[in-house]
């Protein structure tokens, strides 16, 4: 295994194995042997509403009957927009019973994301949230069948009779919640009441079909689409369990912030809570006061999160003088995790907060630092049980680089994806002799990984990749832009600021971040807008004429202040 194992081996905490177990049946019978264990344990909570894990596993059941009567079948693809709510974990498991895959889409994407994104999968089935249906109007164009999901349906029924009041402020949380559901559309919330429980002779899936396909940019920023199987994203799940080993089956509430279409969300909130029997405090999307207001309803144990997360919930738990010190166990994914945003959680919950890394490529998790106190602020971690990694030279791979030199990541292990949706050129370059890519550059520094820089030029921002070239393509469109050039720079908080480097078309006129925002907001989603503004005369350029991002970046920080 090298020797960033045989170091990393030493700095585990003495409960962690070195292997973990690989599983060979279907998610589904996660969820079947939870409910069968723990029947009565709370396994959602939404607003105050619950369901426990035996209601949960009839839901899924039922809604696993009313999918194959729309034609749903082993081996089929159905596309998923939704925001965190008990819907979204329903139709997953429902999914999952009938052996077919979930394409997670995220909500708020562009429809010419969608569209992409569709065409890769070619799902004829989609769920989705009533504000997103539109989106996907294609498949039911294409004779397929699409479901809307009103994610206020399962709220407490004051708090859904309170969205029908008169009232100003009613009407703006009903707007924010709720949409019209288009002729083309049938409801899943009222479809789903009429269903009985599948049928136990329904074929279930084996542990190498497809359970979920993920959209990503990959390692060189052009959209891909990740499938991963029931084995990759329960042995993550299990990976993951086991390095937290002291969380206790039954025991523990999750605060289930992360998107579940985003991998860490769907491996920890949509599996890995499942494996242990857990409560979810869902939330359809980030909100502070709400988590905070759960939180003192229903006190959390562990929260995995984005370093932005935990920013704003230690500083609002500070002002609102809410003890957070339950929150025993804390993961940091995404992006990297700021020294001070470490510090601050430390010192307000009074328990660790750990950094993990990974990719949507590997269900998402790779390595992580030890809930000890030899974690590692900074550092993405030690590689996981069952994970083998190794640094090489990015121009040769077959060459591993010495201890403490900047290498490409490359790894293999039970967690690992086996290549790109039809995509055979791009999983041919993703891998090299049966190992994975990353595409990052990280240094071994005594069996700690510690991310040096990124082979490709992505922009990290609150946990979500941003491809540069995507950007540009848009804002080229601008009038008062002669050319652009899309960087990261530093921020404390979301980890990187997305910031346009523009040549104004006209000297004497340089176009507003407002209307860059603007422009761009048609087509990409919200993550991804530019933030920050800086005027160059003109874009540092290779002899070949490529645009030099990093030399575009190392002008803009020598500024003093955006425009």
């Amino acid at each position: 295994m090298g020797n960033i194992w045989e170091t990393a081996w030493e700095h585990y905490d003495r409960g962690v194995p070195h292997e973990i177990p690989v599983p060979d049946q279907s998610l589904y019978f996660l969820l079947k042997s939870t409910a069968e264990a723990y029947p009565n344990q709370t396994a959602i909570d939404y607003f105050g509403a619950t369901w426990t894990y035996s209601q949960i596993l009839a839901a899924a059941e039922k809604g696993a009957n009313l999918l194959a009567a729309a034609g749903v079948k082993r081996g089929d693809t159905v596309a998923l927009a939704l925001p965190n709510c008990p819907q979204h974990f329903i139709v997953f498991y429902a999914l999952m019973r009938l052996g077919a895959t979930a394409a997670e889409h995220n909500p708020l994407a562009p429809k010419s994301q969608i569209e992409q994104q569709l065409g890769r999968h070619g799902g004829k089935v989609a769920v989705v949230w009533e504000q997103c249906a539109e989106n996907f109007e294609s498949i039911a164009e294409s004779g397929g069948e699409v479901f809307t999901v009103d994610i206020s349906a399962m709220m407490p029924v004051h708090m859904r009779a309170a969205l029908k009041l008169p009232l100003k402020s009613a009407r703006k949380v009903k707007s924010k919640m709720r949409g019209p559901r288009p002729d083309w559309a049938k409801s899943w919330d009222q479809a789903i009441r009429r269903q009985r429980r599948i049928a136990e002779d329904v074929p279930h899936a084996e542990a190498r079909d497809i359970a979920v396909i993920l959209h990503t940019g990959g390692t060189n920023g052009i959209p891909k689409s990740v499938p991963l199987t029931h084995q990759n994203i329960w042995a993550n799940s299990n990976q993951n369990t086991f390095w937290v080993y002291k969380l206790k089956p039954a025991a523990e509430t999750f605060w289930s912030l992360l998107p579940y279409f985003h991998a860490f969300g769907m491996t920890f909130f949509m599996v890995a809570s499942v494996s242990l029997g857990a409560c979810q405090i869902v939330l359809p999307t980030f909100d502070v006061d709400l988590a905070l207001k759960a939180h003192k309803r229903r006190p959390v144990s562990f929260f995995v999160g984005v370093p932005p997360m935990f920013d704003r919930i230690a500083k609002a738990a500070r002002k609102q003088k809410v003890d957070i010190s339950t929150i025993k166990y804390a993961i940091s994914g995404g992006m990297p995790l700021s020294r001070s945003i470490a510090e601050t959680w430390e010192d307000t919950t009074g328990h660790f907060i750990i950094e993990g890394y990974g990719l949507s490529e590997t269900s998402p998790t790779i390595c992580g630092s030890p809930l000890t106190p030899e974690r590692r602020h900074g550092a993405l971690g030690l590689p996981f049980p069952s994970t083998h990694v190794k640094l090489v030279d990015p121009n040769n791979p077959d060459v591993e680089v010495p201890d403490g030199e900047p290498g490409e990541i490359l790894v293999q292990g039970p967690q690992v994806f086996s290549g790109y949706l039809d995509d055979e050129e791009a999983t041919k370059n993703a891998f090299h002799d049966g190992w994975f890519r990353t595409g990052d550059i990280a240094r071994n520094e005594d069996g700690f990984l510690v991310m040096a820089d990124r082979l490709k030029e992505l922009v990290i921002t609150s946990g979500f990749n941003v491809y540069p070239s995507e950007v540009e393509k848009v804002l080229e469109k601008h009038p008062q832009v002669k050319s652009v050039a899309i960087v990261g720079t530093p921020d404390d908080i979301v980890g990187e600021v997305v910031t346009a480097a523009v040549v104004p078309e006209n000297e004497s006129q340089m176009p507003t971040l407002e209307s860059l925002r603007e422009l761009a907001s048609q087509t990409l989603p919200r993550y991804a807008l530019p933030k920050a503004i800086h005027r160059l005369e003109e874009l540092p350029r290779s002899v070949m004429g490529k645009v030099l991002r990093h030399e575009v970046r190392r002008q803009i920080l020598g500024q003093d202040s955006p425009e």
